[in-house]
């Protein structure tokens, strides 16, 4: 079964060094105006991707749905990507004592945190790899609450014939259309394949309002506590901290996805799926839309180095 096709990428990203182009990065992106056309695109918007971690506000979205009932700082870690720090460690147990449970129920993927500083604390203290550590922690006690509040088996609920997975492919579906295939995400999972511009659209339903009050939720989660979605020194967070009225989610294999509350909106894939250049071009499509990235596009340049110092950097390409 076929995805992302390579005639579907163009470039989107350069990189220099010491005043030579060294590197290109090929990619997709896709640019919703406030009246829900089209308005730019880099690639084929239609490119099919596994958007990872970036359908995390679908699987919320699910979850409310179905009776999940959180605080908004307790839903925007169901959303999150975190980085394991001890807030967002205590907020995913905060969540599993709300249901009587606790990190034994986790089924996601053992790890130690994504935040560097957290991480080192845990193997200097003996602390060995756990689910509740790993960055989709958030989401998974949300699952296991939503599966408590259903009266659903615990024990099953990553499985794809599982109701809540039953009830996150409806949600896929409704806002992304069919998806091409279900495979599994690094925490375990279920991950739908959808296309680029659906991604798009399907953030845009959840930031206006178009995916009913249980959308709002999500999107005031996400956009008020954007610390809870990543953590320090995200990228995420810096972003949606500098742009008011607006939300995001990053994901695994550099997908990158926001909207806003007037229906702008942006989804972007580097074709390559390292850490470089997405949220280069990110900014660059966010820039091009109209959004003011200026609170944070100092801060997230991305620069090449050479012997320690900057000698070169990494701009988009296809925006003008």
């Amino acid at each position: 079964m076929s995805g992302a096709l390579p005639d579907q990428f163009a470039p989107v990203a350069v990189v220099s060094r010491s005043g030579v182009d060294e590197s290109i990065h090929f990619g997709a992106a896709v640019c919703i105006g406030t009246g829900g056309h089209v308005v730019h695109t880099v690639g084929d918007p239609s490119v099919w991707i596994y958007p990872r971690s970036a359908t995390k506000p679908l699987q919320a979205l699910a979850m409310v749905r179905a009776g999940l009932d959180l605080p908004p700082e307790k839903l925007a870690l169901v959303c999150s990507s975190h980085n394991g720090e001890t807030v967002h460690q205590q907020t995913a147990r905060e969540i599993l004592a709300g249901c009587g449970l606790d990190e034994s129920a986790l089924r996601n993927t053992a790890d130690h945190p994504m935040h560097a500083p957290s991480a080192r604390e845990a193997i200097r203290a003996g602390i060995a790899k756990s689910a509740l550590q790993m960055g989709c922690s958030g989401k998974h006690s949300g699952m296991v609450a939503t599966c408590v509040a259903n009266g659903w088996p615990i024990d099953t609920y990553l499985e794809p014939d599982h109701p809540l997975q039953r009830a996150i492919t409806d949600t896929v579906r409704e806002l992304c259309g069919e998806p091409l295939a279900i495979g599994t995400d690094g925490c375990g999972a279920p991950a739908h394949v959808v296309r680029l511009e659906s991604l798009a659209r399907a953030a845009r339903a959840i930031a206006t309002g178009a995916a009913g009050e249980p959308g709002d939720r999500i999107f005031a989660a996400m956009s008020g506590h954007p610390h809870m979605v990543g953590g320090t020194d995200r990228d995420v967070t810096r972003i949606v901290s500098a742009i008011p009225g607006f939300f995001a989610k990053d994901g695994a294999e550099a997908v990158f996805v926001g909207a806003s509350r007037d229906g702008r909106a942006v989804a972007v894939k580097v074709s390559d799926g390292g850490p470089r250049a997405h949220r280069t071009v990110f900014l660059a499509a966010l820039a091009h839309l109209g959004f003011d990235v200026a609170g944070c596009a100092g801060d997230l340049a991305e620069r090449t180095l050479g012997h320690g110092s900057p000698v070169g950097s990494v701009r988009a390409l296809g925006f003008g």
